[in-house]
């Protein structure tokens, strides 16, 4: 079978991404033949593309995507036609079709249609691991969520929410204010036009937050360790802006005997039992109402690089898909 893969010999701007056609052998012991029918966007194909997270050249691109069973190879439960999604870790989620690990595969619900599934699963089980098992929020705490009109940053407040957390997100124009606002953020700082430390201290009393959810990175690290209350947490799950480097550790003493993580989603998925339990607490989540997965645009495959140039210069909203 003959499927077309995205892959870049360079790292760079969307310019580096590629499209050649690869003949796909059938599935080994373990393996699938999956056709996707609907890939998710994330930050993290543009970190690999950039080189932010290194990776042996030439280069996949993509994590998640949601699609069919063609064929499955020996010792494989699945069978054709079953419906199923992963999230990585493996890449070459930017195709048609691909030889895929079976073991990274779960299987859809008759209930969610397959560009929900690809739109949800990587950004919403972050959320999950953030929220429940990395932070551990409870009731009444204070947080804040940095970006909270982005994908992920929506999906963060909604979540604390439905947990009883109180909200304050930080946006940069008022069309993301609305929308922060409607996900159920207690308080807005605009970043635009004011500081946020000084504002989210006005905020909670001159407490400040137990909780900062930092998806940006380098540009936000100041205003996050002057917003986390004394023994507060910074939670640093991304490099929007770029990597926060070159880190004090007496500065968090400093500032309060804060403490900070740099959690990635793999390590909280690894047991496959984790996995199956975060995904379905994802599905029940949505299911119940608590979390709304906007899908902001469907694109075509071939359309990749572009998708990724609107993503960089924050032209998007919303879950983006990628449609073979």
């Amino acid at each position: 079978m003959k499927a077309i893969h995205a892959v870049f010999r360079r790292t760079g701007g969307p310019e580096v991404i590629e499209w050649v056609e690869v003949d796909l052998p059938p599935p080994g012991p373990g393996e699938v033949l999956m056709a996707n029918e609907a890939i998710g966007l994330n930050f993290i194909d543009i970190y690999h593309r950039r080189g932010i997270y290194p990776v042996e050249l030439p280069g996949k691109l993509g994590l998640e995507a949601a699609g069919r069973v063609l064929a499955a190879g020996p010792g494989v439960a699945l069978r054709e036609g079953d419906r199923v999604t992963t999230f990585g870790p493996d890449r070459g989620a930017y195709s048609t079709a691909r030889i895929v690990r079976a073991e990274t595969l779960l299987p859809v619900p008759e209930d969610v249609p397959s560009d929900l599934a690809a739109a949800a699963l990587l950004k919403g089980c972050t959320a999950e691991f953030l929220v429940e098992r990395c932070a551990e929020v409870t009731r009444d705490m204070d947080v804040l969520v940095h970006a909270a009109a982005g994908v992920v940053g929506l999906i963060l407040v909604q979540w604390l929410k439905a947990v009883g957390a109180r909200v304050i997100g930080t946006v940069s124009t008022e069309v993301k204010a609305r929308l922060a606002s409607e996900a159920g953020a207690d308080a807005i700082v605009r970043y635009d036009s004011e500081e946020v430390a000084p504002r989210v201290r006005a905020l909670t009393g001159g407490k400040g937050c137990e909780v900062v959810f930092d998806g940006v990175g380098a540009a936000t690290w100041e205003a996050s360790l002057d917003s986390a209350a004394r023994r507060g947490a910074i939670v640093s799950y991304g490099n929007a802006s770029a990597p926060v480097t070159g880190v004090n550790l007496g500065i968090l003493a400093q500032k309060g005997s804060l403490w900070s993580t740099r959690p990635t989603l793999f390590d909280y998925y690894a047991d496959p039992e984790e996995r199956r339990a975060g995904v379905e607490r994802l599905w029940s989540m949505i299911r119940a109402g608590k979390v709304k997965v906007t899908i902001g645009g469907r694109f075509p495959l071939s359309e990749a690089a572009e998708v990724h140039r609107r993503l960089e210069a924050r032209e998007t909203s919303g879950s983006v898909l990628l449609i073979p």
